[in-house]
């Protein structure tokens, strides 16, 4: 086996679940903010549940803890892309400079869109329990 095949084969899957694991902990931890205000962040002091806030809080908080563990990776990752493709259009494009999201402060957004994006179509990678029911 090739050098190259030997990374293809063994270190692909294993650091798209490192990527995985770190982007879904990073986006969690927005959610956690809005939602249980650990760690506080006085803007999301007043976030109520029933608000698009909220929304956004418990789509982060619970869609990030089942990325971390990589469950249900697919359509949770799907479903994650389109909040922050929703969040980059209403938040921050409507800031102005649409084309430049380090002007408007969507940089992270886009940057979650599409890494969630790549992860509903690759999948979890080896360290997920999707891998796990799938029996491989």
């Amino acid at each position: 086996m090739s050098f190259t095949q030997y990374i293809k084969t063994t270190w692909t899957p294993r650091v798209q679940s490192i990527m995985r694991i770190v982007a879904a902990y990073l986006f969690m931890l927005h959610g956690s903010s809005k939602i249980l205000h650990i760690p506080y962040i006085a803007r999301f002091e007043h976030v109520h549940i029933f608000s698009l806030a909220g929304l956004a809080g418990m789509l982060e908080l619970v869609g990030g803890a089942l990325l971390i563990l990589g469950m249900f990776t697919r359509p949770v990752a799907f479903v994650l892309s389109g909040e922050m493709a929703f969040a980059y259009f209403m938040a921050h494009a409507s800031r102005g400079h649409i084309w430049l999201p380090l002007m408007n402060g969507g940089d992270a957004a886009v940057l979650y869109c599409f890494i969630f994006l790549f992860l509903a179509i690759a999948g979890g990678g080896t360290w997920s329990i999707d891998r796990i029911f799938r029996g491989r």
